[in-house]
């Protein structure tokens, strides 16, 4: 029998599985094929999602160890420092979806940097999200100052950029904060400049080499400069 609970751990940990409502949600985007295209990943690149995980975890007597950038084998028990389970970590992330990830802060400079940058570009974003968090997150977002069109996105996002970049304009930028994500992209929409952005120092430690992205950024200032000089040199190169 299956309950509600397991319902929904189930969705979560089959997120790689394709979401069937992606592909109209991107057709539906109406995107002009003149101005360029900054498909941008919402939590950890917009929004700081770890650190509110993180007081969630604590209120859970759990504690997130950044040792890979994984959750599963990396959130620990305060009591006994043992990992907790694979099914564990899925009512954990569903109770800070709950409770906390409709209160989500932005990461500093990413509003004024986006607004700078929506003068001249068509920016979308794209996350993996239950779709069941949908319009709180889009509240989240519009409450904020980030009022874009929101995608929902399951597994690695490589087909939903390709899809995108059939509609809109050159050129795409992807910003994500997830190697699987890039990899994704590089592979089935190599077209695409990659920006591999990571501002937990914490987890820039751990993280692989990104060969694929052509910045491994920092921070929303050294994101910001290095696509309006891309958009500067390929104007003045066409």
């Amino acid at each position: 029998m299956t309950t509600p609970n397991s319902a929904r751990l189930d969705l979560l940990l089959s997120m790689n599985a394709s979401d069937p409502h992606t592909s109209t949600e991107i057709d539906a985007l109406a995107l002009g094929n003149t101005r360029p295209i900054i498909i941008c990943d919402v939590d950890e690149v917009i929004f700081h999602f770890l650190g509110g995980l993180e007081k969630h975890l604590a209120q859970q007597q759990c504690w997130l160890d950044p040792a890979s950038f994984a959750l599963t084998g990396n959130i620990r028990h305060l009591s006994t420092n043992e990992p907790v389970s694979k099914d564990h970590v899925g009512e954990l992330l569903f109770g800070f979806f709950d409770e906390c990830a409709h209160l989500l802060k932005p990461i500093d400079g990413a509003r004024q940097v986006l607004q700078t940058l929506a003068a001249t570009c068509d920016i979308v974003l794209l996350t993996n999200l239950p779709r069941t968090y949908l319009e709180q997150r889009k509240q989240n977002l519009c409450a904020e100052g980030f009022d874009y069109p929101i995608i929902i996105n399951r597994g690695a996002k490589g087909h939903a950029v390709a899809r995108i970049n059939q509609y809109g304009g050159r050129p795409t930028f992807f910003l994500d904060d997830s190697p699987a994500n890039i990899q994704s992209v590089a592979t089935i929409a190599p077209e695409t400049i990659l920006i591999h952005f990571m501002q937990d120092e914490r987890f820039r430690k751990v993280m692989p080499d990104m060969p694929e992205a052509a910045l491994q950024a920092k921070d929303w200032g050294q994101t910001g400069t290095f696509i309006e000089n891309n958009i500067l040199q390929q104007t003045d190169s066409g």
